[in-house]
């Protein structure tokens, strides 16, 4: 077997100086970015996604207070655009229409990733059919992040986003999902959890391996991981503020 090519010091390729670095990335006309904002942490920005949020034309979220706070807090002052659960079908004719004269555009949720059980696959759809350019621009995403710090299995999962709020539907999917083979993975309220936790109890069984995490990245984050009886008695001694992602085991997994 010949040995490894190894690039002489005197070949090695230098990196590019920042201000070219900064123009290869920055965004260009008539393209979307997908772009992942941190879902507490400031930090977890990606040096990308402060250089694309810098450069595109309009930023389109979900609360302009919000993302408005956020660019603030980074130095960035863009016009911004609300695109929300209540507008997303009208807000994505009207956002192919300024990406179709030119403008680039960034979309961003409240916190973590956009289209993620939040808005964002409406324009996404609408550009992909109008054979637009979309970019993502990867980052912090609660799911993954609560993921791959569990210790529960990750070589598979489902994730259902947010459940119905009526009891009798989300024990219908657990029902359903009582022997999948791989993890579930939720989002749940603060206004839910409880009542989630106990029918999690009741449907799968006190045994049932599940983790609860909420504020992951934040100074209060909590993390409520073990059988399904005992996590369901440490919720109910634990603050509910914030949203929680809720990871379910399959059957017959120990820790």
């Amino acid at each position: 077997m010949p040995a490894p090519l190894v690039r002489p010091m005197s070949e090695t390729v230098s990196p590019a100086p920042a201000e070219e670095l900064a123009a290869r990335l920055a965004a260009r006309p008539g393209h979307l970015y997908v772009v992942a904002t941190p879902i507490g942490n400031l930090s977890d920005l990606t040096e990308r996604a402060r250089l694309v949020l810098a450069t595109v034309d309009l930023v389109a979220c979900e609360d302009t207070r919000t993302t408005g706070s956020l660019l603030t807090r980074l130095g960035l002052h863009r016009p911004l655009f609300p695109y929300h659960d209540h507008n997303e079908t009208a807000a994505a004719d009207q956002l192919v229409a300024r990406l179709q004269e030119g403008k680039s555009i960034a979309v961003v949720s409240d916190a973590g990733t956009p289209a993620i059980s939040d808005p964002g696959f409406r324009v996404v759809r609408a550009c992909r059919r109008a054979g637009l350019p979309v970019v993502p621009v990867p980052g912090a995403c609660a799911l993954a992040a609560v993921l791959s710090a569990s210790g529960l299995p990750s070589d598979g999962f489902l994730f259902a986003g947010f459940l119905p709020p009526k009891t009798s539907a989300r024990s219908a999917f657990l029902e359903k999902y009582r022997d999948f083979d791989y993890t579930l993975a939720l989002y749940e309220s603060c206004h839910r959890i409880d009542k989630f936790a106990a029918e999690i109890v009741t449907v799968l069984g006190p045994d049932r391996i599940v983790c609860l995490a909420k504020e992951v990245t934040k100074l209060h984050e909590t993390w409520l991981i073990g059988p399904a009886s005992e996590v369901a008695e440490r919720l109910a001694k634990t603050s509910l503020k914030g949203e929680f992602v809720v990871l379910i085991a399959p059957g017959g997994f120990v820790l």
